[in-house]
């Protein structure tokens, strides 16, 4: 999960800020060391950790923070605010020129996902209104042109290609002119990556550039390559020019390194993470979310933004208005349980949810989420192995039918008498919701609201 082990050392030191009445610089100076060494074991530049660190000593040993009410709370939010800066600050977009064509040139080594990435991005740009096309310019890979052409497929997406025999600048020029002729808004081409880097490769992008008017070159690289990602970046940005950077992998990238470093290593943008290998797993990079995920604040803003775009609205009406009548059953359960794997599965939910972390509370480990979504997948299996009728009446449900389910879904009886009585628990509790607010300031079973 990405910057977990950052994460959760920095929370460990702001736990024990919190836990003081009253800071004193010692207090301050003792609390940055940990801060500059979890930073420092993340992968994160020296020389960034250091202005990084110096920065937040200053702020927080300021007569503001320390004559403070909450001086740790304070000193929290100095460093939210610290790393909000040190990845952008601003949340950089790919600009769309409107009414004429926009020309997106992809880069990066060998195994950073480029191919993926740029259909990916293709995607997102459809998702916004505009006509992409791509353009497939690694004749070199062995599938790499048959890669694009399937994903594409996927996204919905036109590609170009002249085959593997074709000179990729002829190949770009070819596609920029069918994209200005067909009317697309942008057109983004996929070049060859290398193992590493060479200077072959960096003068095929230049003469591409040169023979295409490139409006955006944007350089994918793989998070988990920490401080080699910002090497590769600072190369390509004095060989070929770069206008922003992808980040790969990033679902996999525990230390975080490569994101905290490149913006103030590189002075290049942020543009999207990868967080996941599903086409639609790319997500806009917001500098204060993220920095607000590393302190364990949550990230209700991307949640709410998960929900409308992957719940199906309708099924929620529906879903709603039984719950409200209280006559919902085990279908409506599995559709509940397909809208939360759809938004990216419990653990991704649950780590967007503010209160876990700095406020205390436990934070949600890889472990866990492991384990919930192997819940997801017991329970699911026990729904399955009902008939239709026992679906949709749950009171049929006797102890012999239970052990014949519990039989087909490889669990314990016992698991099936669980999920069942957590499921009436729930429709009697649903049941009980509308007469809890009787009587004016009402609150739970009668009781007056303390406001």
């Amino acid at each position: 999960m990405a910057f977990e082990s950052l994460s959760e050392k920095l929370q460990n030191v702001f736990k024990n800020l919190r836990g003081k009445g009253r800071l004193k610089e010692s207090d301050v100076r003792e609390a940055m060391k940990e801060v500059k060494m979890a930073l420092l074991e993340a992968d994160v530049n020296y020389k960034v950790v250091k202005n990084f660190v110096n920065t937040v000593t200053e702020r927080a040993i300021g007569q503001d923070v320390m004559q403070s009410l909450t001086p740790g709370q304070m000193v929290v939010k100095i460093v939210n605010e610290e790393l909000t800066k040190l990845m952008g600050s601003e949340t950089t977009e790919i600009p769309v020129r409107q009414g004429k064509l926009t020309v997106v040139l992809m880069s990066g080594l060998q195994g950073a996902g480029k191919t993926t990435t740029a259909a990916k991005l293709a995607g997102k740009f459809k998702a916004k209104g505009v006509k992409p096309l791509l353009a497939a310019c690694d004749v070199y890979r062995p599938a790499a042109i048959d890669q694009l052409k399937i994903n594409g497929q996927k996204q919905g997406v036109e590609v170009f290609s002249m085959g593997s025999g074709e000179n990729p600048v002829n190949i770009a020029k070819a596609a920029y002119a069918h994209a200005r002729e067909n009317n697309f808004g942008v057109l983004i081409i996929d070049t060859a990556g290398r193992l590493h880097i060479d200077e072959e490769m960096m003068q095929e992008l230049v003469n591409i550039k040169e023979a295409v008017p490139v409006d955006m070159t944007v350089l994918v690289v793989d998070a988990m390559t920490g401080q080699d990602a910002v090497n590769v970046a600072k190369t390509f940005d004095g060989k070929v020019g770069v206008d922003g950077v992808i980040l790969t992998k990033m679902d996999g990238d525990t230390r975080g390194g490569a994101a905290l470093s490149i913006k103030a290593v590189t002075g290049k943008p942020i543009l999207y993470v990868g967080m996941g290998e599903k086409l639609s797993d790319l997500q806009q990079f917001y500098p204060d979310r993220m920095a607000s995920r590393i302190l364990g604040m949550g990230d209700v803003l991307t949640l709410i933004e998960n929900a409308q775009k992957n719940i199906d609205q309708e099924k929620a009406a529906q879903m709603n208005e039984k719950l409200k009548k209280a006559d919902f059953d085990f279908n409506d359960y599995l559709t509940s349980l397909e809208q939360v794997r759809r938004m990216g599965g419990i653990g991704s939910v649950m780590n967007m949810l503010p209160g876990l972390g700095v406020s205390g509370k436990a934070k949600l480990t890889d472990d866990d989420a492991a384990n919930a979504e192997d819940n997801m997948h017991r329970i699911e299996s026990i729904i399955f192995s009902m008939t239709p009728k026992e679906r949709a009446n749950p009171q049929l449900l006797n102890p012999s039918r239970k052990r014949r389910i519990a039989k087909g879904a490889g669990v314990d009886i016992g698991e099936v008498n669980r999920l069942c009585k957590q499921f009436e628990q729930m429709r009697r509790m649903v049941k009980q919701m509308p007469g809890m607010m009787k009587g004016g300031k009402k609150g739970l079973f009668g009781r007056k609201l303390p406001f």
